[in-house]
């Protein structure tokens, strides 16, 4: 596979991750910008907060499908490991800094899952099942996501033995501690609100 081809792959999965899907989720159903209300994060509990159940249904799916959308098409392509690696890669650096939006994105947990579902239908399913082990437990969705996502390079590698593909996983979850510093800091200090307050 061509240089070019890689580089326009990677263009397009970050095309894809930079539609934000909980700022056109509220306006199209005329409910306040979720980046100045809330918690003033662009993404699906914050829409929740703001606008209810169906909207936060619609920005968690579309958070969703435009991680997995872009890796499909990319292996639907090639079977470059390492370029189908950084289109899920670029598809989440859009969703946290989109082109679109002013560069203010969500957290990445919807993101992230869809991208390790393009990669990995069983490592994804690991991660999910991980995520809702620690929410049943602890009933904090953000310590939940954290440790779901730090075991995710393990599980990826595990399922595809690809390095490539569980580095990239690694980098994808040290970009999303990053995203949720202040929730770990929440969390710390025992701030951090329960699932369902």
């Amino acid at each position: 596979m061509s240089v070019a081809t890689i580089i326009a792959l990677g263009v397009l999965g970050y095309l894809f991750g930079s539609v934000s899907t909980a700022v056109v989720v509220c306006r199209v159903l005329r409910l306040p910008d979720p980046r100045g209300e809330g918690s003033g994060n662009p993404g699906a509990t914050n829409v929740l907060r703001i606008g209810g159940r169906l909207p936060a249904a619609l920005t968690l799916v579309g958070d969703f499908l435009k991680g997995t959308i872009p890796v499909l098409i990319a292996r639907a392509i090639t079977d470059d490991t390492a370029a189908i690696a950084l289109v899920g890669l670029a598809a989440f650096m859009g969703h946290l800094y989109p082109l679109f939006f002013g560069f203010r994105g969500g957290k990445g947990v919807a993101t992230g899952l869809g991208v390790l579902l393009g990669w990995s239908w069983i490592a994804a399913a690991l991660t999910a099942g991980s995520w809702l082990l620690v929410a049943l437990v602890t009933r904090l969705s953000s310590f939940a996501a954290l440790m779901a996502f730090l075991l995710a390079p393990t599980y990826l590698w595990w399922a595809t033995h690809s390095g490539a593909l569980a580095a990239t996983m690694a980098a994808l979850t040290i970009a999303l501690y990053w995203r949720h510093r202040a929730n770990i800091a929440s969390l710390m200090a025992g701030k951090e609100k329960k699932i369902g307050l």
